[in-house]
């Protein structure tokens, strides 16, 4: 009897290579990948419908909860959306504040990006090494908002509050010695900056540490080069962004070519690939952390020397400080009717974007004059990457699948929304 060798597989949804609840339909013929169908929508929490029954400033902390790998970054793109339609400025300082937050950020994608792509295509040590760099970028997401990944920290008009001047430190238990705790502790002994700084000065030694364990590693080469493979014209036809454009060959970045806050101010580099492979991407974006570090130096120096608001002084979308609220009873209805009510956004359309970590994330606004969004939508990255996924595993082998699906980045909360 003949040996039947075509066969629908199911991958997902719940494969730990999968990042999320994406369930693949693979149409095999042995071990070679014919089509590949994603199916989307078993996450489906319709975030943008959400946002349009509650006020303008209650939706910010949903935006963390989208691609909840980089959360400051999707904030960012609603509370500019909203700040457009206000028209209200924003500091320098809160603006230098939230560049700097911005690349953090990346940095925290890219590390977990990296730890994950490694582990699902079999290299263990290089997540062990992301998540330690990864443990104190949380500390500065918990220092400044008190919450390690939904930080809610950007507001219309700023930022909730301005730097801190210490960082929480660890105390010796059972579980760490004295001097263990204070090993630790050196860097913290000063502010959050001085912290940042530490930091900024240590990551580049860390970097090299990922590169020695994959960059030349032939096993890494074998799973990652000619895998995947998109060409910049293709990359443009589908709608690719960030990194997946940048390894095709196109230099296109949202921080160069429409400049937002105040990067048009800072010095720093657009890496772009040749290939167009997953090799090429993992290398974008080994270059794009050492980039942010630089950008993360020159926010770090500015902040020092220049002190000053870090919210607009404007009533209508700043909430009274805490000392007044104690105090003062109209103080106090002001802060519980800005909290519970919001405020009314004049009529209009808007879009704003920014360059996430895995792309152009876009929040398309449109406001009726009331104090809730009458549309919202968002423009996730990951979406337009997943629906190229059938062409970018046609051809390729089963295993070469999860090399894909991990070069895209994706993460499902903005896939599905």
């Amino acid at each position: 009897m003949a040996e039947i060798r075509n066969f629908t597989l199911n991958f997902g949804p719940q494969h730990p290579a999968a990042h999320g609840v994406l369930r693949l339909v693979l149409e095999m013929d042995g071990e070679t990948i014919q089509k590949a169908d994603p199916h989307v929508g078993l996450l489906h929490r319709g975030t943008e419908k959400l946002a349009e029954s509650k006020p303008f400033n209650q939706s910010i902390g949903y935006m963390d909860r989208l691609d909840y790998v980089s959360m400051m970054c999707n904030e960012h793109a609603y509370v500019l959306a909203i700040e457009k339609l206000l028209g209200v400025p924003v500091p320098v300082r809160a603006q230098y504040i939230r560049v700097m937050f911005d690349e953090i950020t990346r940095i925290l994608n890219h590390l977990m990006w990296l730890g994950s792509h490694g582990l699902d295509i079999g290299a263990m040590t290089v997540f062990l090494f992301a998540f330690r760099e990864r443990e104190d970028l949380m500390d500065c997401y918990e220092a400044v908002s008190g919450a390690r990944m939904h930080a809610t920290y950007y507001r219309p008009g700023g930022v909730y509050r301005d730097l801190p001047d210490s960082m929480p430190k660890y105390q010796s238990s059972r579980w760490r010695s004295k001097k263990d705790a204070d090993r630790l502790n050196e860097a913290r002994s000063g502010s959050l900056l001085d912290f940042i700084e530490d930091f900024t000065r240590r990551f580049p030694g860390c970097v090299d540490e990922y590169e020695t364990l994959l960059t030349d590693n032939r096993i890494w080469k074998q799973r990652t080069v000619n895998i995947g493979v998109v060409s910049p014209e293709r990359a443009m036809q589908l709608g690719f962004t960030g990194p997946m454009l940048r390894g095709s060959g196109v230099a296109w970045d949202l921080r160069k070519a429409q400049p937002y806050e105040v990067y048009a101010e800072l010095d720093f580099d657009i890496p772009v690939g040749v290939g167009g492979d997953c090799y090429d991407r993992y290398l974008v974006r080994i270059e794009e952390m050492r980039q942010s570090n630089r950008i993360i130096q020159q926010c770090v120096a500015w902040l020092r020397a220049n002190p000053g608001p870090v919210i607009v002084d404007d009533r209508k979308v700043r909430p009274p400080r805490r000392e007044e609220m104690k105090g003062d009873m109209e103080s106090l209805i002001h802060h519980f009717k800005l909290f519970t009510e919001g405020y009314c956004v004049p009529e209009g359309e808007t879009y704003a974007a920014v360059e996430a970590p895995k792309g152009e994330f876009g929040v398309y606004l449109v406001s009726d004059g009331a104090n809730k969004p009458y549309r919202l939508k968002c423009r996730a990255p990951g979406f337009a990457h997943l629906s190229a996924l059938g062409e970018m595993v046609e051809g390729h082998m089963l295993a070469d699948v999860v090399a894909v699906i991990g070069t895209q980045d994706i993460v499902f909360g903005e896939v599905d929304r």
